[in-house]
């Protein structure tokens, strides 16, 4: 079993009181590693670097990991580093939620950061005495562990004990993201992914501050999440011979979701979930027959066709449907957005699209959330805080300008650029290749803010990398096109652009090696990157 399917357990190593006698662990014994890291070897590439070679710090078996007393969420950020650091460096890492040790540390505060970091970002600090990581939000806190993480040797992600000298660069880091919104977006539909594969990509996400990541739950070929209303979505069209090629059956039940939900959020990722409509329906239409505007159920789809499906737009019972969806969905998920598709509707005709969703979006400010839609939403009447998520491959799209001039925020999805199931090159196994081909350089090489006409800077809210899953199966398929590309896409949701050069993301990519090999990550070896 790999490392990363391991749920992470809660464990009470929370003394309270000082002086502390700490178990003797065996010194670890130095062996040859790769080269010393440097503040700046870290993806996304961090805003400010201040390094200060005569203040490294060494993580020994004294080392005790210290929290804000009185923060819970300061203490669990505490601990999950600690069940991180602990197989690899063999140490206790105690987590000591005090207001001073006389050990050297590695300390985890909420408060007193450089005035510039926001709700996201940190501030690391590493003297010969201890690492201190500050920040605002046990968000924050979170990014600079994994930060952290990546300037310790790679050796740190290891199973089992390491020989190796655990040595941190020193100096400052000052470091918060360009675009609140960095994203991933996974596709349940066409083929069914598990929970455990969820987590797996979840505990990967983390490492690269993606803190979002969007579940396409239905689709023509499956419906993927439990409705209680409608309970036949699932039982039949996520059931036996779903899936393209009939091989994806499989659904989350209600507690498989708020599972998930539950698993991001500890890793301060936000579950978004989608429900496309009005095309993209066939699994929904076929499994009810009253949804069909003529009351016959057209047969299964286990093709990648797309654009044939259409909900009854005339029908009261539609939006009877979509209500008793977007209420039940709304009602597990704590995150503010709910994601109502919109794309392809090629089957419903412009007017019938309008009044569709000029139905429909209320419906999901009624129950809490604020509507998410690919960037054809935007022929409707959006409320200001709806958000159209561009997937488009050309550069002018004269309704996404107009929403953003109106005040809509949009997310930068451009399919021949972010879109991680397109093919590498004309003989990758896996992926599709409508929108192009897509290297690491072509994933890396586009600036969100100068994409689309129209759509600057302010309009922004962040980037997002979907991966939709015709071709693939398995944890490894969706490993193979997220790795290298999703942390491409991950440096450009946070780092300046002034940070952006290809040639220093190359040589920090392919540091990422050793990681995803004691990772066991499934990545493509790009020929464009110097790989370790």
């Amino acid at each position: 079993m790999r490392r990363r399917h391991t749920t992470t357990r809660l464990l009470a190593i929370a003394a309270l009181a000082l002086p502390v006698i700490l178990p003797a662990t065996p010194a670890a014994a130095t062996t040859p590693t790769a080269p010393a890291r440097h503040l700046s070897d870290v993806i996304p590439a961090p805003v400010e670097t201040h390094p200060d070679a005569h203040n490294t710090f060494r993580i020994t078996p004294l080392t005790v990991i210290r929290t804000t007393p009185g923060s819970a969420a300061a203490w669990h950020v505490g601990h999950q580093l600690a069940t991180t650091l602990r197989p690899a460096t063999g140490h206790p890492l105690p987590v000591l939620p005090v207001r001073s040790t006389p050990l050297p540390e590695i300390a985890l505060l909420i408060g007193g950061a450089d005035d510039r970091i926001g709700q996201q970002g940190y501030q690391l600090d590493v003297t010969r005495r201890g690492v201190t990581i500050r920040a605002n939000t046990p968000a924050g806190l979170f990014a600079g562990t994994q930060t952290l993480r990546q300037l310790l040797p790679a050796e740190i992600e290891a199973p089992e004990r390491q020989r190796t000298t655990w040595t941190v660069p020193g100096g400052r880091i000052i470091d918060y993201p360009r675009f609140a919104y960095r994203g991933a977006m996974l596709d349940l539909a066409r083929h069914f992914h598990t929970v455990d594969d969820i987590t797996a990509y979840v505990d990967l996400l983390s490492q690269y501050k993606i803190n979002y990541l969007h579940l396409h739950l239905t689709d023509d070929q499956g419906w993927r999440i439990q409705i209680d209303s409608w309970p036949r979505l699932t039982t039949v069209g996520g059931g036996p011979g779903t899936g393209v090629d009939g091989v994806g059956p499989g659904y989350l039940t209600k507690a498989d979701y708020k599972a998930v939900v539950a698993y991001a959020a500890a890793r301060h990722i936000t579950i978004i979930p989608e429900i496309d409509m009005p095309g993209h329906t066939n699994a929904a239409q076929s499994t009810y027959p009253e949804l069909n505007c003529d009351g016959v159920a057209p047969p299964p789809r286990t093709d990648i066709a797309v654009g044939y499906s259409s909900l009854c737009i005339n029908d009261e019972l539609t939006y009877r449907f979509v209500e008793d969806v977007i209420r039940e969905l709304a009602a597990i998920t704590p995150g503010p957005f709910l994601h109502i598709g919109g794309d392809e509707a090629h089957a419903t005709t412009d007017e019938d699209y309008r009044t569709f969703m000029n139905r429909v979006l209320p419906l999901v400010a009624k129950y809490g959330k604020r509507a998410s839609g690919w960037n054809e939403i935007t022929q409707a009447d959006l409320p200001t805080d709806a958000v159209a998520q561009f997937w488009g491959t050309g550069t002018t799209n004269a309704s996404l300008a107009a929403a953003a001039a109106r005040g809509n925020k949009v997310i930068m999805s451009p399919a021949n650029k972010a879109y991680l199931d397109m093919k590498y090159d004309a003989n990758t196994r896996l992926g599709l290749r409508w929108a192009g081909l897509i290297e690491v350089s072509d994933a890396y090489g586009w600036d969100p803010a100068t994409r689309v006409t129209g759509v600057g800077e302010n309009a922004i809210l962040g980037v997002e990398a979907p991966l939709w899953s015709e071709t693939l199966r398995t944890l490894d398929d969706i490993e193979y096109m997220a790795f290298p590309r999703l942390p491409a896409i991950a440096e450009l949701g946070w780092s300046t652009t002034a940070s952006h050069d290809w040639e220093s993301f190359r040589t920090r990519l392919g540091e990422q090696a050793p990681r995803w090999r004691l990772q066991q990550v499934n990545f493509y070896p790009s020929p464009q990157v110097p790989w370790i």
